[in-house]
């Protein structure tokens, strides 16, 4: 057990999730104590060399040219011992991946209860790397598939799985709700890797996905 309170600093693009955070966490007021708190990658790296927190935990997706990834890469580069728990709404193993390549101590789920949150908080601080345990054994499972060569479509332009996941569906005509409820997804998390997918593909619209996953050969 800690003597003192873990020190956190917060960093993400919406002010109520901050809010949220901030009350959620105050109720483990002897075991977490947020010092700090950030709107974006640019705004977070003064207020984290400044503070010198025993953790920051930072949303992945932030607006901006810099992404929570690009955000723990620059802290950690610049502070080798520097702890960064990425906390996220994606599911997606990619995104674990990527967040362990750029150094994360973490990769939680916003879905996580508060006890779970402080206590993961609390072994990533103290050297674990954590990881939200109903991914774990899919991120298993899926990195024994790219170590036998196994790619899903898409991987080859970039796509995580669940966006390759996502494109075949809208390929297959499906809306936005449809999606969501084939994956059992939120609506704006579908959304969201909409979005993500346009913007991998250099596309503007659905009809413009479409065509590129049929020119390239993704679906059969």
């Amino acid at each position: 057990m800690r003597s003192t309170p873990l020190r956190l600093v917060l960093v993400d693009d919406h002010e109520m999730v901050l809010e949220g955070l901030k009350a959620l966490l105050a109720r483990f007021r002897g075991r977490v104590r947020v010092v700090g708190e950030a709107v974006s990658a640019a705004a977070a790296e003064p207020v984290v060399t400044g503070l010198d927190p025993d953790l920051v935990l930072s949303d992945v997706r932030l607006r901006g040219q810099e992404s929570g990834l690009d955000l723990c890469r620059k802290l950690v580069e610049k502070s080798p011992g520097r702890r960064v728990v990425l906390l996220s709404a994606y599911d997606d193993e990619q995104y674990l991946f990527q967040a362990l390549r750029a150094g994360a101590a973490g990769y939680l789920l916003k879905s996580i209860d508060g006890e779970s949150l402080v206590r993961q908080l609390e072994l990533a601080a103290e050297g674990e790397t954590v990881v939200d345990s109903a991914m774990a054994g899919r991120a298993v499972a899926s990195a024994a598939r790219l170590q036998a060569g196994e790619y899903w479509p898409g991987a080859r332009l970039n796509l995580t799985q669940r966006e390759s996941e996502v494109l075949e569906l809208l390929v297959a005509g499906l809306s936005n709700r449809a999606v969501a409820a084939r994956l059992v997804l939120g609506e704006e998390t579908v959304k969201s890797h909409v979005s993500a997918i346009f913007r991998k593909l250099e596309v503007r619209d659905r009809a413009g996905a479409v065509a590129v996953a049929l020119r390239e050969g993704i679906f059969r």
